[in-house]
């Protein structure tokens, strides 16, 4: 799909560049406030959270330190696609530190089922970091079907499709400074 095709997909802004700058803040002060005094990791899962985790790391102020991992999931058999099946996830990117004793920070951009975040949280926990907690950009808890425990909620959203700070279509709009309803 070419750029000129797809934009008539970038729908109205639902959140403007200065609403995201405004809570990011918040958020960062709060995790400022409430790791002060630690050994604090922001991991975050690529790609769709790196600009929020870039924006959140500028607004802590504390030592911190960041890294990445990238997963990929995929269907056991063919009934997943209709709903009927399994789905699971691979680690395509694991972190590149280790975690024990680790004050960890699981920066995301989006939590609908919570079910990829609920296996990341499994095999970090197994790692034994010290802490262990959430901190995501958009939140659908009524979409939740495992139980997470987030610490930091940047919006509550609607059950809607959103392009702009990270969040793509076909990999295109992620560089958009504010977050715009995708129209399909």
């Amino acid at each position: 799909m070419s750029t000129e095709a797809s934009r008539g997909l970038v729908g109205d802004p639902y959140l403007t560049a200065e609403a995201l700058a405004r809570r990011v803040a918040e958020l960062g002060a709060e995790i400022t406030r409430d790791h002060r005094g630690t050994d604090l990791l922001l991991v975050s899962v690529l790609k769709g959270a790196l600009f929020f985790m870039a924006d959140l790391a500028r607004a802590i102020d504390l030592p911190l330190e960041m890294d990445f991992m990238a997963i990929t999931s995929y269907e056991i058999d063919k009934r997943a696609r209709q709903g009927g099946g399994h789905a699971a996830i691979r680690f395509l990117k694991d972190l590149d530190k280790p975690i024990q004793s680790r004050n960890v920070l699981i920066v995301e951009d989006i939590i609908d089922t919570g079910l990829t975040l609920h296996y990341i949280m499994r095999s970090l926990s197994l790692r034994e970091p010290l802490s262990l907690e959430v901190c995501t950009l958009f939140d659908r808890p009524y979409r939740r079907l495992a139980d997470i425990p987030v610490k930091y909620v940047g919006f509550t959203v609607p059950d809607d499709f959103f392009v702009g700070y990270g969040f793509d279509y076909r990999q295109l709009h992620r560089n958009l400074p504010y977050v715009a309803h995708l129209n399909i």
